[in-house]
């Protein structure tokens, strides 16, 4: 079982649902649409389990759209909660105003932190009858987003990882590997990309190769 499927619990039904709820974020406003146990339920199912850097990346992407003064609000109402619960929030200058909560990068990373010290932190301020809609929009956009790029991920992988051009692959070109000399990145390779040697064409620099490196693909050629 994928790591998709372990976060959805199994199924096309599963992965149809969060398709409509995707849908639902992405088309209305971020507090709207859903109601308050949804987006907990789901939230809460969706980001304990996340890696850290796609936590962060989608609550950067949910954050991208609120406006600047969203951002602070919610920023200053996350350190209040924290507070109440000894946890710092950051505050350079000590005076409950940081200007910087209006970078939705710089807000991403504080939550994120937040969200590696105490997974269910964000989870826990939404009880009681009134659920500012500035963090339930910002919770319901980090469990599609993350979804989102889990799906998206999944439809495109094969079992060698996303098709990328060779000239972007960390793991260079496969030509390089073992018998064939050391490591290197493929656009730096004089031997251009192995697919593109015999029948499948003339050999030139990998990073010109629109097929991108066939260690990425589904099959090996």
């Amino acid at each position: 079982m994928n790591f998709l499927q372990t976060i959805l619990g199994g199924g096309q039904g599963a992965e149809n649902d969060y398709d409509d709820f995707i849908h639902r974020y992405e088309q209305g406003l971020p507090h709207e649409g859903y109601s308050d146990e949804e987006v907990i339920n789901r939230y809460r199912q969706v980001s304990r389990q996340l890696p850290d850097y796609i936590y962060q990346e989608s609550a950067q992407e949910a954050f991208n759209r609120m406006s600047p003064q969203e951002r602070m609000q919610l920023g200053q109402y996350l350190r209040e909660q924290t507070r109440q619960q000894n946890l710092d929030f950051i505050d350079k200058n000590q005076d409950g105003i940081d200007d910087r909560l209006q970078d939705s990068n710089y807000l991403a990373r504080a939550t994120g932190r937040l969200h590696q010290r105490q997974p269910d932190l964000l989870g826990s301020m939404s009880g009681g009858n009134a659920f500012n809609p500035l963090l339930k929009g910002a919770m319901a956009g980090i469990a599609a987003l993350a979804v989102k790029k889990l799906m998206e991920g999944g439809r495109s992988q094969g079992q060698y990882g996303n098709i990328r051009p060779a000239s972007e692959d960390p793991y260079g070109d496969p030509a390089d590997y073992g018998q064939y000399g050391n490591i290197r990145p493929a656009s730096e390779d004089p031997y251009g990309d192995p697919a593109d040697y015999g029948q499948y064409g003339n050999i030139h620099p990998a990073s010109e190769d629109p097929y991108g490196d066939p260690g990425d693909s589904q099959r090996r050629w």
